[in-house]
């Protein structure tokens, strides 16, 4: 088994912490939100494996988004993937992941920097109306 970590990107990424070159984001962004966000990080010098929301940008909750966080952790655990840490800054998604994936250790970023709500932002993370 191998251990990283994992990461939000909105409130967590986008507030200036950032994974190391092995670990994993796992961002509640819709797939439909992959070209600006990939451009964000690539602009921070994070090139890591993101994986999108597979759900439309209208669709998505708080609540899907960490369903989709704890898919993607347990698929990774079912190839030998162990996310030993994630960061985290909405607290019902954080909520979420601590109860499809108890053994994982949730860092709670706090802060009031960023909406928690469906926002959608550009490449240099500014809000579009």
């Amino acid at each position: 088994m191998i251990k990283i970590n994992g990461f939000d990107n909105d409130g967590v990424i986008s507030i200036g912490i950032y994974p190391g070159p092995h670990d994993v984001i796992i961002t509640g962004r819709s797939f439909e939100e992959e070209k600006e966000t990939i451009e964000f990080m690539h602009n921070k010098g994070i090139f890591n494996k993101v994986y999108f929301n597979p759900v439309k940008f209208i669709e998505k909750t708080r609540k899907s988004s960490g369903e989709h966080k704890v898919n993607i952790i347990n698929e990774l655990k079912n190839n030998g993937v162990i996310i030993d840490i994630f960061f985290e800054d909405d607290p019902i998604q954080k909520e979420v992941i601590e109860k499809g994936c108890p053994w994982v250790k949730i860092v709670h970023i706090v802060h009031n920097l960023v909406e928690k709500e469906n926002v959608r932002r550009d490449a240099a993370g500014v809000e579009l109306g």
